[in-house]
């Protein structure tokens, strides 16, 4: 497939889904022993499963889309003036939540996108530890499944707002603000929860919305937020634009809402 070419996104969906869970395998391998942890410039943790997961999807992509670039956490930088002549490209996040992965809890993903002109038209999460794969694609809606478990896809949507509205939010960066905000929209219920899981829950009619407060990068954000936009829902800045990949230098995203309800009114949070 050349760069030029419109691509199958659903055959690529599919192969992609594959290349996740291949990840997850090698990802487990490490989660189930004794692992060290080391630090990166900016006191994240990092471990062998991080590294590991990344080589494979690497490899795997390249040789799935020689012609397309891979964007991936791990991996050697790629310089702005390179980066911004790119239109389409993967981008990867080979473990989302190192954190719940050091802490065991299971909350952790396998983040692979597909940007085209700015917009992620391509999202995988795959949860390592149960096996649940989220796969969507531009027009083709998102969908849910077990594939270890022979659970076939199922496809998911996101819910009406309802009277008290359950918040995924994240266990590691919760904060003062969002529950500042929170309590302009009326009676919650908080969800504490890791990853990516957030977006495929809230796309999957279980949850209604997710505040992020401080900075995520955009491998973060790419997978989930097309699922979610897939599944009926929308990942917004708080000027109410939906977020946009390899406009700037910067990889880093500000603040943003995820939410299952285009059509309620969450004007009182970006007042």
């Amino acid at each position: 497939m050349s760069a030029a070419t419109e691509p199958d996104l659903g055959a690529l969906a599919a192969a992609a889904g594959a290349i996740a869970q291949r990840a997850a395998q090698a990802i487990l391998a490490v989660y189930e022993s004794e692992f060290a942890v080391a630090s990166k410039d900016d006191r994240s943790p990092l471990t062998e499963a991080d590294l590991a997961a990344n080589r494979l999807i690497v490899a795997a992509l390249r040789e799935l889309t020689p012609q397309l670039p891979v964007l991936a956490e791990e991996s050697a930088a790629v310089d702005w003036n390179e980066r911004s002549c790119w239109q389409r490209y993967w981008l990867v996040d080979p473990l989302d939540g190192t954190r719940e992965f050091v802490k065991r809890n299971g909350e952790f993903t396998v983040n692979i996108a597909l940007i085209d002109g700015h917009e992620p038209v391509l999202g995988v999460v795959q949860t390592p530890v149960t096996g649940e794969l989220a796969c969507a694609w531009r027009g083709g809606g998102a969908w849910l499944s077990h594939p270890a478990a022979g659970i076939a896809p199922r496809r998911i949507a996101t819910r009406a707002r309802p009277a008290t509205l359950l918040v995924a939010g994240s266990r590691s960066h919760a904060s003062e603000r969002e529950s500042e905000l929170l309590a302009r929209l009326g009676p919650c219920e908080k969800w504490p929860l890791g990853s990516s899981l957030k977006f495929v829950r809230i796309a999957a009619g279980e949850a209604d919305l997710y505040i992020r407060l401080g900075p995520t990068s955009e491998w973060d954000t790419a997978a989930g937020q097309c699922v979610l936009e897939e599944a009926g829902g929308a990942v917004l800045d708080f000027a109410g634009q939906p977020l946009r990949y390899n406009a700037r230098a910067s990889l880093i995203n500000g603040d943003f809402l995820a939410l299952g309800d285009r059509r309620a009114d969450w004007r009182l949070l970006m007042e």
